[in-house]
């Protein structure tokens, strides 16, 4: 064995051992991984898509575009893992059987992708042959079963997404969910919601940081997120217990902390830095007038206030300290549509607030009760 063909046993060793390291993590341990292929994978295409994105009008039209980049990161993985198996084969196969690297390479494939093309009669590169065909077809069935589960966390996740539309506006918005369920009689219902968001949240966390794929499949409909939907519920709460700490449920506070905690989960999957425990004093980046454009919706609702905004604001913003800065990082990774209270994105568009449309026979266009 010549030195050259020494470093490729090595290299082809070391590169087999790290991909199915990286299947392994991300396909079968049901826990957070590091997922560097992933992320790597997803940053590539953040980066190529950004030039794109700034010659498409509309935010319609550049979510069609981002709407691609969660299933082609999804193909180019899958794809990554077989093409790194095949040089990993073909190098361990070269490195014994010695020839041309080429012809290494094309039994390596042969092999993985069980065609049975190519071979290479020798006792020790046959017995990696067979190695390589188990292992490539281990990779592609567990990379099929993979799809369903994903698809089916994806589903549950969107279902609750699009139920908080109706709710909530799109796209969402805390103040608008408090004001539309004081506006149809509804605040009794606000305990249920944030047990069921509070579920959700911990369904989520769950799910994808097993999966982090699901962070970059965008909802159906162009103006909703579930990072936005998240939010606005955490914003929901946060305003409640500021504004009505009396008679706030202990559920909103529940369904905060577990939000905040799904938040922090997603962020450790992808390595995103935040303080854990942040002082209820620090700054935040919504700045007052923003909380006032909330404060004014309510008060056109007719929420019931317990503190004076001026007081609330405090309080406020000691709940929202607590998971701001991780929707911030999450924004920038996921790109979430431009909503109110957001980390404004002029490049992709301007926050639109949503809005009730009251039509009726006698006035057809209806009136807008902006929020």
């Amino acid at each position: 064995m010549t030195p050259w063909q020494g470093l490729a046993l090595a290299a082809g060793i070391a590169l087999l051992l790290g991909t199915t390291g990286s299947v392994f993590t991300t396909l079968v341990v049901p826990r957070a991984s590091s997922a560097r292929l992933l992320r790597a994978i997803s940053a590539l295409y953040a980066k190529l898509s950004i030039p794109a994105l700034r010659l498409r009008r509309g935010y319609e039209a550049k979510d069609k575009l981002l709407g691609l980049v969660g299933p082609l990161g999804i193909v180019t993985l899958f794809v990554s893992w077989l093409c790194l198996l095949v040089v990993g084969f073909g190098l361990v196969i070269w490195s014994i059987a010695g020839g041309l690297l080429s012809h290494a390479l094309g039994v390596a494939g042969s092999s993985v992708f069980t065609l049975g093309v190519l071979s290479i009669h020798q006792g020790g590169p046959e017995a990696i042959e067979f190695v390589a065909a188990g292992v490539g077809l281990l990779v592609v069935a567990l990379e099929i079963a993979y799809l369903p589960a994903l698809y089916s966390a994806f589903s549950a996740r969107e279902a609750d997404v699009t139920l908080l539309a109706t709710r909530a506006g799109v796209p969402a918005w805390g103040p608008e969910l408090l004001a539309r369920a004081q506006r149809f009689s509804l605040v009794d219902e606000l305990p249920e919601l944030y047990r069921r968001w509070e579920r959700w949240a911990a369904a989520v966390a769950e799910s994808h940081t097993n999966y982090p794929t699901l962070m970059w499949l965008r909802s159906p409909q162009p103006w909703r997120s579930w990072l936005t939907a998240l939010t606005a519920t955490l914003d929901a709460a946060a305003l409640q217990a500021a504004l009505a700490p009396d008679s706030v449920p202990l559920d909103a506070r529940l369904c905060l902390q577990v939000g905040s905690n799904c938040l922090r989960s997603l962020a450790d999957a992808l390595h995103i830095a935040y303080d854990p425990d942040p002082l209820p004093t620090a700054p935040i980046r919504l700045a007052y007038e923003e909380y006032q454009e909330g404060i004014a919706r309510l008060e056109r609702a007719g929420f019931g206030f317990e503190r004076s905004p001026e007081e609330a604001w405090v309080h406020f913003r000691g709940w929202r300290v607590n998971y701001e800065s991780v929707v911030d990082a999450l924004t920038d990774v996921v790109v979430p549509p431009p909503a109110p209270w957001f980390l404004p994105r002029p490049w992709l568009g301007s926050a639109a607030y949503p809005f009730v449309r009251n039509r009726t026979p006698d006035d057809p266009e209806g009136s807008r009760s902006h929020s």
